[in-house]
């Protein structure tokens, strides 16, 4: 008997991966959260039935989530990161030394739980000093801050459930009053392929764009994610994620990626002509 892990992209699309067996359930206070064990893709986790992670191609979404702002902003001391409960955008960060601290705000904490059990490829960094957790909701705490962050990072869900508050009006004005003078937002900007992940790529950069005065969007492509096409937003107090690229100074990191590059950097602000036509839209 075959098992297959099927998720529904649109009404007429469907993506499915075949699973070996399913290794965790549980209905949190917030969500449905599984994870799989699957012959192409690896142990994958899945979020009311939407997927969140393979470790097959999470250091796509990882590398370009974290490395991009850092080869920009010159100094970052103190980061904040919304969602990513499965740890590997703060595995990318731990990795850069005169980042002092790291505050990650998971509002479900079996979230967190579950990946340090069965997904240590992204939760192993958790224990790193420089770590703290916070399990409430990511638009409450946002809130009380103001010019703290010089580097805040929404590795949220999509737009509905419990990462729905990650992507209002508010929440981006109140990420950019925490953050210092120079700081930089970037977030998961969902797929601009279908019609209505499109929407929400829409409606979301619409509002980072009436707060920030720097507002850009980049692309990487991710497998699993649909349509495989993935924007995340790049927006900024002070710096342009391509005129102030410090190419030269981050490779002297000597930080080993597999996706990430200086090269591609610039490349991966080069949006196809129907992206930057739907973003110009609403700018």
């Amino acid at each position: 008997m075959e098992l297959w892990f099927t998720e529904k992209h649109t009404e007429n699309v469907k993506f499915s991966i075949q699973v070996d067996k399913q290794i965790y359930s549980s209905q949190s206070e917030f969500q449905r959260i599984d994870i799989f064990e699957s012959p192409e893709f690896g142990r994958f986790l899945t979020l009311d039935g939407y997927m969140m992670l393979t470790e097959k191609d999470e250091f796509i979404y990882h590398e370009m989530m974290v490395h991009v702002p850092m080869a920009v902003h010159p100094n970052v001391k103190k980061v904040l990161v919304i969602g990513g409960g499965d740890g590997g955008t703060v595995r990318e960060l731990i990795r850069y030394p005169f980042i002092e601290e790291i505050d990650l705000v998971e509002i479900d904490e079996e979230v967190v739980d579950a990946c340090i059990r069965y997904l240590p490829q992204t939760a192993c960094s958790f224990q790193d000093k420089r770590v703290k957790c916070f399990y409430e909701d990511g638009l409450k705490y946002i809130r009380k801050y103001e010019n703290v962050y010089d580097l805040i990072l929404v590795d949220s869900t999509d737009p509905f459930g419990p990462g729905e508050g990650l992507f209002t009006k508010e929440f981006y004005g109140n990420c950019f009053k925490a953050l210092k003078e120079d700081g930089i937002m970037v977030n998961q900007h969902e797929s601009p392929f279908y019609k209505e992940d499109a929407y929400a790529m829409q409606r979301a950069h619409k509002r980072i764009v009436e707060s920030f005065p720097i507002s850009k969007v980049y692309q990487a492509h991710i497998p699993t994610y649909p349509s495989g096409h993935w924007l995340f937003g790049f927006a900024s107090k002070k710096y342009h994620p391509i005129e102030d690229q410090r190419a030269e100074e981050w490779k002297s990191l000597n930080l080993k990626t597999r996706y990430y590059n200086e090269q591609l950097h610039a490349g991966a602000f080069a949006l196809p002509n129907y992206v930057e036509e739907m973003l110009e839209h609403v700018e």
